[in-house]
């Protein structure tokens, strides 16, 4: 009997963990689902390339895992009983439940509105692709001379800022942070970061707490920006799937996981990307983003084929390197970091940094296409615990 290992989410960390399974794990012993609900691959790392007015080419899934044993199911997640361990699951043809021996959760985040009011009415955002297009459409419809104000003072609110300056050069684009505009950078990337700004054109209101999004405008302590369209880049919440379970979640709604990244309190559930709250080197928490779904995606499929496989459970800890941001197509800057991602003097910026940044971008996508890396495939046999099955689940 084949042990039934259901992955929800098919972003970096649910497509690469699904592809590493497959080449880790043999055929004969697993039935491997991966569960999406876009039938495409999406690089959320260039959806601000996207909202600028770019294309991007289109990713299959089905392309992507042609011959891989992983089979797709196009349909969205609309519940999960840890209980029973099956997920409901809704698409044209209606809803059913899918049963599973180990789940892998990697639903992912989306963008938080922060409870700002109007925030989710009046602004765009760029955490999925229709998000992405949505804003795309605004932006082709304005007049010169509108205004765009990007909320958020991080690397997304960074890179589609200075994104959407240079693709639409006749838009007044300017940024409003809480805090500063890129103030945990080092000095040099921060200088550097001023001077694209100021080429750019890009108007910074630093130290500014939005209080409401209107349809032209945003309110502030300090009175109203005047704002055509808004773009919310203000930080990202996981769906709210895991914390309606008896899973046990954070304040955020993130899966509390151990260092293999196995669910605290259910040992067949194992999440992976921003759905779980992991701890990284330092011990601290591992922060959302593709930095670390990668090799978190590494990780899990590594120790859940170990496991199944009544293998060494491979030991890690995952860090950070580097932190990128673009500054629109031909200037970014790479920020040397520490494992407990505090930044160092070392940085690479301009036209080299683009390079850098772009060869880092396309090699995230590869991973996908290549889970195991340049590694030979080693399909391991499952133990005969892994196998059985006391009381077959219906799906």
């Amino acid at each position: 009997m084949k042990h039934r290992i259901v992955v929800l989410g098919a972003g970096y960390a649910g497509a690469i963990t699904a592809g590493r399974l497959a080449r880790r794990l043999h055929r004969d012993d697993v039935e491997i689902t991966l569960v999406n609900a876009d039938p495409d691959f999406v690089e959320r790392v260039r959806l601000h390339q996207l909202a600028a007015g770019q294309d991007l080419p289109r990713r299959p899934l089905r392309e992507i895992y042609a011959g891989t044993g992983v089979h797709l199911r196009t349909a969205r997640v609309t519940a999960l009983d840890t209980q029973a361990k099956n997920v409901t699951l809704t698409d044209e043809h209606g809803t059913r439940a899918l049963a599973y021996d180990t789940l892998v959760y990697a639903l992912g985040s989306t963008a938080a509105d922060q409870g700002v009011p109007g925030a989710a009415e009046h602004a765009h955002h760029i955490a999925g692709r229709q998000a992405a297009l949505r804003l795309r459409a605004r932006l082709a419809e304005l007049a010169p001379g509108a205004r765009v104000l990007v909320a958020g003072g991080g690397l997304t609110a960074i890179e589609a800022a200075t994104e959407i300056a240079e693709s639409h050069p006749h838009l007044q684009v300017a940024v409003a942070a809480r805090a500063g505009i890129g103030d945990w950078l080092s000095d040099k990337a921060r200088r550097h970061l001023d001077a694209a700004f100021a080429r750019l054109g890009i108007t910074r209101h630093e130290h500014t707490d939005i209080t409401e999004v209107r349809a032209g405008s945003v309110l502030t302590a300090a009175g109203p920006i005047p704002a055509d369209a808004t773009v919310w880049t203000t930080g990202f919440t996981v769906h709210p799937i895991a914390a309606a379970t008896t899973l046990e979640v954070s304040a955020t709604g993130q899966i509390l996981v151990d260092a293999t990244l196995r669910s605290l309190s259910h040992p067949d559930v194992y999440a992976v990307g921003d759905a779980a709250l992991a701890p990284g080197a330092g011990g601290g928490p591992l922060r959302m983003g593709c930095a670390t779904a990668t090799p978190m995606a590494w990780h899990a499929a590594d120790v859940l084929a170990a496991r199944l496989a009544g293998r060494k459970v491979p030991r890690t800890t995952i860090g950070y390197a580097a932190q990128c941001v673009s500054l629109g197509r031909r200037d970014a800057i790479v920020q040397r970091v520490t494992q407990e991602d505090e930044v160092t003097p070392t940085v690479l910026t301009g036209r080299a940094g683009a390079r850098v940044k772009e060869l880092i971008c396309a090699s995230t996508f590869w991973s996908v296409t290549h889970p195991t890396m340049l590694l030979p495939a080693r399909r391991h046999r499952l133990t005969p615990a892994a196998t059985d099955r006391p009381t077959p689940a219906t799906v």
